[in-house]
């Protein structure tokens, strides 16, 4: 497991998404070609814009975009904050957004590309 990187652990209090995702587990397996597809929707191809900017290119929350914005962007390469979010409420976040944080929807993403940005996020932490 990799060393966390910003701050460790986060404290929030956003809403659970719907009960529609919030038990589904990712159908996809963590193979290379899926984590090569989430690396590049994460880092560069997703819309409206790449997650990079928000969460940094690390993953440690500490993107330009994420300056000044409250609550702070999720911090995925802290076990402490991801161990007990689910797939369903990742893949959820991303799909609709978070509200009452600046997490846009993302609803242009077929939920293939979705769920490869899962196991991206995952694997940011390990």
């Amino acid at each position: 497991m990799k060393k966390a990187r910003g701050d460790c652990p986060q404290k929030r209090t956003t809403k659970a998404v719907s009960f529609k995702y919030s038990n589904k587990k990712n159908p996809l397996k963590p193979t290379p070609a899926n984590l090569k597809a989430g690396k590049e929707l994460y880092q560069k191809k997703a819309k409206p814009m790449a997650c990079k900017l928000c969460h940094g290119k690390y993953g440690d929350g500490r993107g330009p975009g994420g300056a000044g914005v409250s609550p702070a962007p999720r911090n995925f390469t802290c076990a402490a904050t991801m161990k007990d979010i689910s797939d369903g409420q990742i893949f959820g976040v991303i799909k609709e957004g978070s509200k009452g944080t600046a997490m846009p929807a993302f609803k242009n993403l077929k939920d293939r590309e979705v769920w490869q940005l899962v196991h991206y996020i995952r694997d940011l932490g390990n």
